[in-house]
């Protein structure tokens, strides 16, 4: 039959070697015992150069294998660090590892289970064949090329002696070794099955083309880190790794998640692998000058000891650490003195499973049921701390030591070798041992005729090739008796699972790793991470998150500026500009609010602007308006007054008619300042501006009336001078109403052309809309404007000369002081216009309105009203005549040359 072996490592190698991969239809060559000396140059170009072989054991079968082997016909072999190198001598094996004993007992109790049932493989037993690779390079090179050849005895340079190569192999627990064996393999097509490797270079089919694995890949734990970090809001972490291969492509993988997520590393660190003081010192301050308050470690646990142990020397306790699955649960840093330090580190860890009978299985190891088998004698001695006086030396302890009497009970004895509370890595093993299996099941039950292969045929249970197994390893699903499922995608993975676990003090001091939740990749993204939050126990004991930012979230209001020369994650917090909004933490820009809205004190939202319009409601506005009605009150007083003393000679001697009609238009005058208050609508707008200048130009076209009869009353006092006959009442209003109905046929065609309309002006006041009328055409605005401006100063101009003439016969002297007010008033007002923000344009405009109606009415019948109300004795028809003798006088000496 063909032999069957199964290995187990994990390492990382510092410069891949491609290896062609070899088609699954195509055999390959035979292995056997004379292939090395061929393809050794090959090896050495993937694996370092060979030194000193590790010590080996004899196995209680007399063959002297590295470890254990059992020789039957089926063979299956595998990889373990059994011996750990000490620090001072990197090629000696000595320190036991009672972690990975277990590791190698679940290997032999899978395939013990594995041939006791008749179903999986009928008439087909496993043996194995196991190896002890010490956890370095070049112990592991040989550990594997003695697998893959079958050695017995020894290797040397010169050659190696074996009999049975073997068809798969089970290995290793490190990335960088198993980089090393899965090369090898690859050359033959041997598939491996690794349980604790977990670099994500091996998933790389070009490189290693028959690697797989029950543990997933880094990959998968970088980015269940990096949703650990962003789930718990964290920006500002620091990352650590152990110089080798695992570590290494570990962190890289993590630190590309880390950006991707939107958050920032603080600082990268490597520890070396030969122990440096100067550079764990060096990692440890720069963990102190940090201001992150996370920091992930991608390290094996031995790896890590240095750094754990003078984090604790300083005493640094404020940090909240990340565990990769290589140490999460292990119990090398999980202690009482490490715990002031590393309480509450929160860990990823392979997912637990259950072996029933593994703990009775493992009870059941004894020197005396295998006596030559010294791997189980240093194991007893290591444990009970005793020595068997018989064996070498190099295999017994101190010869101080008390004998091992073999009485011993494994039973009573609480060690990592025995706890079977936490299956991680040995679960693994029991999955990569079963997937071979089912493996070879697959292939046993091949039916003729219908093979994968050429010509459909299948493979020979008896004399199988390893890519024949290789193909159906590829190609495995099944469901193991605990009811998971297992397979390997296209990259020879797993699905990724993690425990998520929380170291916390148990009430005797010591270190409880409880598990607080579980990544499952499996599931639809953003439902991957399941957390018990209120489980959790943090650094130094706090029941809160801890914080690791570098700079605090923005809050709403603010954005965020990055800092210069620094990561995105720190940055500064600047206030929104007015008129823009954020309404979300940690904004990059803020928003500009539509064009009728504006920000609100906190500038997170955008509010409706105040409108603002000269209203009725308003201080400014009720006082206006009063003003306004008062004058058209008194201008209608005055009219009565006019009216009731119509036939009173100082009412008849002052142009009456045009008196009247100047009366109503300075009421009109009055009235339109209404249209300038109140919300602008197209009617008021249109209003405002057109009554304005038909109503003064009415106005002021009486008053230039009321000048020229005065100018021509004068001339007709002169000798052979009848100008007064061509200009009589009829005449005066013809030239008014002409005026008049120039001033209207400008308004009408700025109407047509280009009508006065509402608007909303936002430009004048950012946070405010002004409601206000647009004058449409600004050429016929100014033409409306200055046709009144050219009126009053024809006006001013005649009174101004008519000013000398006797007051009792003509209005000059008022006309004038009326005419300087009214010029006064607007040719102030334009400076005031253009100068007033928001409603006050308006109310200035109509302050200049209401003025110059004032200064009209005042100055061309306040006189005239005096006399009416307050001296009657002087509008009498004998005061008249008086006063035409008077003006007789005045006259002569008016014309009299002087």
């Amino acid at each position: 039959m063909r032999v069957l072996a199964l290995k187990s490592s994990k390492g990382l190698p510092t410069r891949p070697l491609r290896s062609p991969a070899i088609p699954t239809p195509l055999p390959t060559p035979q292995l056997h015992q004379h292939w090395l000396p061929h393809a050794l140059p090959t090896l050495l170009s993937v694996a370092l150069p060979l030194i000193p072989w590790i010590t080996l054991f004899p196995n209680p079968f007399g063959s002297a294998l590295s470890i254990i082997c059992i020789q039957i016909p089926s063979l299956v072999g595998g990889l373990f660090p059994e011996l750990r190198p000490c620090e001072k001598n990197l090629s000696s094996c000595i320190d036991f590892y009672f972690r990975s004993f277990r590791w190698l007992q679940t290997m032999i109790f899978t395939i013990e289970e594995i041939n006791k049932d008749r179903e999986l493989l009928p008439n087909i037993t496993l043996g194995y064949s196991i190896y002890d690779n010490c956890g370095k390079v070049p112990q592991a090179v040989r550990a594997a090329v003695s697998v893959l050849n079958g050695v017995d005895d020894h290797f040397d340079d010169h050659g190696c002696t074996g009999s049975r190569p073997i068809s798969a192999i089970v290995g290793d627990p490190t990335s960088t070794t198993s980089i090393v064996a899965a090369r090898l393999a690859g050359v033959f097509n041997i598939p491996m099955v690794s349980y604790f490797a977990t670099c994500p270079c091996l998933s790389n089919k070009l490189e290693f083309p028959t690697f797989f694995r029950t543990i997933p890949s880094d990959t998968f734990q970088a980015k269940a880190m990096a949703k650990l970090v962003q789930h718990f809001g964290w920006t500002w972490v620091g990352s650590i790794a152990s110089e080798d291969d695992y570590g290494q492509y570990a962190v890289q993988a993590f630190n590309d998640q880390i950006e991707r997520s939107g958050a920032c590393l603080a600082f990268s660190e490597a520890i070396p692998k030969i122990n440096s003081e100067q550079k764990v010192l060096q990692i440890v301050d720069t963990i102190k000058k940090s201001s992150a308050r996370v920091i992930v470690l991608f390290a094996g646990e031995v790896d890590a000891i240095p750094l754990a142990k003078e984090v604790v020397r300083q005493n640094l306790t404020d940090r909240q650490w990340l565990a990769s699955e290589a140490w999460s649960t292990g119990t090398l840093l999980a202690t009482k003195e490490n715990l002031p330090s590393f309480g509450g580190t929160i860990g990823f860890a392979i997912h637990k499973g259950e072996i029933p009978g593994l703990k009775e299985f493992l009870l059941k190891v004894h020197p005396s049921s295998a006596p030559g088998h010294t791997l189980i004698k240093r194991f007893w001695e290591e444990l009970f701390g005793c020595s068997f006086y018989s064996l070498d030396n190099t295999t017994s302890s101190t010869i101080s030591e008390p004998a091992c009497t073999g009485q011993e009970d494994l039973e009573e004895t609480n060690n990592v070798y025995s706890d079977v509370s936490e299956l991680r890595a040995s679960y693994n093993v029991y999955k990569a041992v079963d997937a071979i299996a089912h493996a070879l099941h697959n292939l046993l039950a091949c039916e003729t005729r219908q093979g994968p292969f050429v010509d459909k045929s299948c493979a020979n249970i008896s004399s199988f090739e390893p890519w024949q197994l290789l193909h159906y390893l590829r190609n495995v699903k099944f469901t193991n008796r605990f009811g998971e499922q297992v397979y390997f995608d296209e990259n020879g993975d797993p699905v990724p699972s993690y425990d998520i676990m929380n170291w916390q003090m148990n009430a005797d001091g010591s270190v409880k790793i409880v598990t607080i939740g579980i990544f499952d990749g499996s599931l639809a993204p953003g439902q991957e991470l399941s957390i018990k939050e209120g489980t959790i126990i943090w650094s130094g004991g706090q029941l809160e998150v801890p914080d690791s930012v570098c700079s605090g979230s923005c809050q709403p209001g603010t954005r965020k500026a990055t800092q210069k020369g620094q990561p995105v994650c720190c940055f500064d917090c600047l206030q929104c500009a007015d008129g823009e909004v954020s309404n979300q933490t940690d904004s990059v820009q803020c928003l500009k609010c539509p064009i009728d809205y504006w920000s609100n004190q906190g500038r997170d939202q955008c509010v409706l602007k105040e409108v603002e319009f000269l209203s009725f409601e308003g201080t400014l506005g009720i006082i206006l308006a009063s003003v306004a009605l008062i004058g058209a009150c008194i201008t209608i007083c005055v009219f009565a007054i006019f009216l009731h003393y119509r036939n009173t000679p100082i009412v008849r001697a002052n142009n009456m008619e045009l008196s009247f009609l100047l009366l109503g238009s300075l009421v009109l005058c009055f009235l339109c300042s209404l249209f300038y208050i109140g919300r602008p609508s197209l009617w008021s707008c249109v209003l405002r501006h057109t009554v304005f200048g038909v109503s003064f130009a009415l106005c002021i076209s009486c008053i230039l009336g009321k000048t020229i009869v005065v100018l021509m009353a004068f001339s007709a006092t002169l000798p052979n001078n009848n100008m007064m006959k061509y200009f009589g009442p009829l005449q005066q209003a013809a030239s008014v109403l002409a005026c008049t109905i120039l001033q209207v046929i400008i308004c009408v065609i700025w109407l047509i052309t280009s009508p006065p309309f509402p608007t909303k002006n936002t430009e004048h006041q950012k946070a405010k809309v002004i409601l206000e009328c647009n004058v449409g055409s600004v050429a016929a605005f100014c033409c409306v404007l200055g046709y009144i401006g050219l009126l009053a100063s024809v006006s001013f101009v005649l009174a101004f000369l008519a000013r000398k003439l006797p007051d009792n016969f003509n209005e000059a002297k008022f006309i004038t002081f009326s005419m300087l007010i009214f010029c006064a008033v607007w040719i102030t007002f334009i400076p005031a216009y253009i100068s007033s923000p928001g409603k006050y344009t308006v109310a200035v405009e109509v302050f200049a309105i209401l003025s110059s109606s004032f200064g009209l009415i005042a100055c061309n019948f306040a006189p005239k009203c005096y006399v009416i109300l307050l001296r009657p004795e002087e509008n009498t028809k004998n005061s008249v005549v008086r006063a035409f003798a008077s003006q007789a006088r005045d006259l002569a000496s008016f014309l009299t040359p002087q």
